[in-house]
């Protein structure tokens, strides 16, 4: 079985996370800013995000399985070569509407989009056992809905971390704040030895970002799981059961790279401001989804002609019509 058939799905989740992943909501803003396509910034609610920390409600996102959770993730996974087409996106009860008037079906992307509501904040295990119909006992990958990833070296870090056939695989990054993140300290050999949950005194400064590959057996780890004193299942349980038998593996977004978490308001506009300064600089899009379903050929120039119709008049439309003459 090759890479791609075995990695093929990715579920996200936003849970009890109000805003809209960091590129939904800076494309939301910036890309339907003339209300093109019935499509109004004030449909998203970004009010929602004000004041909100990974304790109001973040810690419940949960975005796996899936490529694709707004277009800045989308294209993350995407564009990492990961060839993963199948996403479950999981979703705050009373948000599904609003989700699916910036990512519908994924039809007109060659990729393959499904939604499920989570009622109330149980934990980011829970999307696997919200999601187990759709992994079908297959390896999956999660991704959280308010982590921004960007680097050159991503697809080749990310192609690596699939190539696990049993066992888990997380993403770290060195951050220079470990007590507001989930940690992990690794050896010489990089062996991971020890994993904690925002720890009081120093252990290491590699935070576990928001990117995370599972093995088949997750579903039934995540069923074993029991509540916190939060009241929640917590992901660090969950890779705990794979540490304690040695099959917990980790990889590095080197220097040079990027990891941002958007839990915050003000974290979400530091990443709005990385996203403009690298974008102005360029002229290139960093999550533009329809980009990079092109490049993979799972898409025509007739579905960017399709897309650009859908999006109006806009910025936004005005990079995809440039896609038609390359």
């Amino acid at each position: 079985m090759s890479i791609q058939d075995s990695w093929d799905k990715i579920i996200t989740n936003t849970f009890n996370f109000k805003t809209l992943t960091c590129t939904l909501l800076i494309e939301a803003s910036r890309l339907c800013q003339d209300g093109s396509n019935g499509i109004d910034t004030n449909d998203f609610d970004i009010s929602f995000a004000r004041g909100l920390s990974l304790e109001d409600g973040a810690t419940t996102l949960t975005d796996f399985t899936a490529s694709i959770i707004g277009e800045e993730i989308s294209s993350s996974i995407l564009n990492f070569d990961t060839k993963i087409k199948d996403i479950l996106i999981i979703v705050n009860k009373g948000q599904l509407e609003q989700y699916k008037k910036i990512i519908p079906n994924g039809n007109n992307l060659g990729i393959k989009i499904t939604y499920k509501e989570q009622d109330e904040p149980r934990g980011l295990p829970d999307a696997f056992i919200l999601g187990e119909k759709f992994i079908e006992n297959k390896s999956v990958a999660m991704i959280l809905g308010d982590n921004f990833f960007y680097g050159q070296n991503l697809s080749s870090i990310l192609l690596n971390a699939t190539k696990i056939k049993e066992g888990a695989g997380i993403l770290l990054h060195k951050v220079q704040n470990p007590e507001l993140f989930g940690v992990a300290k690794i050896d010489k050999n990089k062996k991971i030895i020890l994993i904690k949950e925002k720890p009081k005194k120093f252990i290491s400064n590699d935070a576990i970002t928001g990117l995370y590959f599972f093995d088949k057996n997750v579903v039934n780890y995540a069923k074993k799981l029991k509540p916190s004193k939060r009241g929640e299942l917590e992901i660090i349980d969950l890779l705990m059961k794979y540490k304690n038998k040695n099959k917990l593996r980790a990889n590095y977004i080197g220097r040079g790279g990027a990891w941002l978490d958007t839990g915050s308001i003000d974290d979400y506009y530091k990443t709005i401001s990385f996203v403009q300064a690298v974008e102005n600089r360029q002229g290139l899009k960093i999550a533009c989804i329809e980009e990079v379903a092109l490049l993979n050929k799972w898409i025509n120039k007739e579905n960017i002609k399709r897309s650009i119709k859908f999006y109006g008049k806009c910025q936004y439309s005005d990079y995809l019509k440039k896609l038609l003459y390359k």
